[in-house]
């Protein structure tokens, strides 16, 4: 226990120490919430802006935390040897991906709280009340669940300079197309039956039913996701390769 807990306080560290990380983790995901909130960048589904924009960002932290910046830093200690180094020591395979696993919910928890607070200083009131809490809380570990099992499957498949290309680019299509900044009510039809099926897309429908109406997820939304933290993980744990 104490080695896992050793070895997840140092991913957290270097994590928040690693300036291209900060910047994808914090720096983006804040600028975005001031910037789309004030302006009329993007269309919105009416009411203040913020309403819709702070549930976005908060998917978006997600996205950016356990697919894009857990994705390219393990596939970089991947090429290093890193991985296969820290395999055979008494830390062990199963608490290394603990800690991985771990060190992503505690950066997304800072996240959270700080993103969440911004938007709250924009004049942000998030709807939903303890049970809504509660729904997004697992919302929130789900779509962690899905989008981390996407990145490992990346990081442990591709080299390390095509994993950084490939998790950027599904970055970007995932921010412009999961409904995240974007309405998916805006979108056409087929874009939006594509979107909802992914994880990204689900959790942020999910996000901006509880805390802009104060509704419940459908039930479309809860097998997605739930089907994206099941077998994301199941496939990355088969397919990851250390060496």
């Amino acid at each position: 226990m104490k080695a896992l807990v050793a070895q997840t306080r140092a991913e957290v560290r270097m994590t928040l120490r690693r300036g291209e990380t900060l910047l994808l983790t914090l720096i983006i995901p804040a600028l975005l919430l001031v910037f789309l909130s004030k302006t009329h960048f993007t269309t919105s589904t009416g009411g203040p802006r913020i309403d819709f924009i702070a549930p976005g960002i908060i998917a978006l932290c997600v996205l950016s935390t356990s697919l894009v910046a857990l994705s390219i830093a393990t596939g970089f200690e991947r090429s290093y040897g890193v991985l296969r180094r820290l395999w055979v020591t008494p830390l062990g395979q199963r608490r290394l991906l603990l800690s991985k696993i771990a060190s992503v919910l505690v950066t997304q928890a800072i996240q959270v709280v700080l993103l969440g607070s911004l938007a709250v200083a924009l004049g942000w009131r998030p709807h939903g009340g303890p049970r809504g809490a509660l729904l997004i809380t697992a919302l929130l570990v789900c779509g962690s669940a899905g989008c981390a099992g996407i990145g490992l499957f990346l990081a442990g498949r591709l080299r390390a300079e095509v994993n950084l290309a490939a998790a950027n680019g599904l970055y970007l299509v995932l921010l412009l197309g999961s409904g995240i900044v974007v309405p998916l009510t805006t979108m056409p039809g087929f874009i939006r039956s594509i979107a909802i099926f992914t994880p990204s897309g689900a959790m942020a429908e999910g996000l901006h039913r509880i805390l802009q109406t104060g509704v419940l997820p459908t039930w479309q939304d809860w097998c997605s996701i739930l089907v994206w933290a099941v077998l994301a993980p199941l496939l990355a744990a088969r397919t990851f390769r250390f060496d």
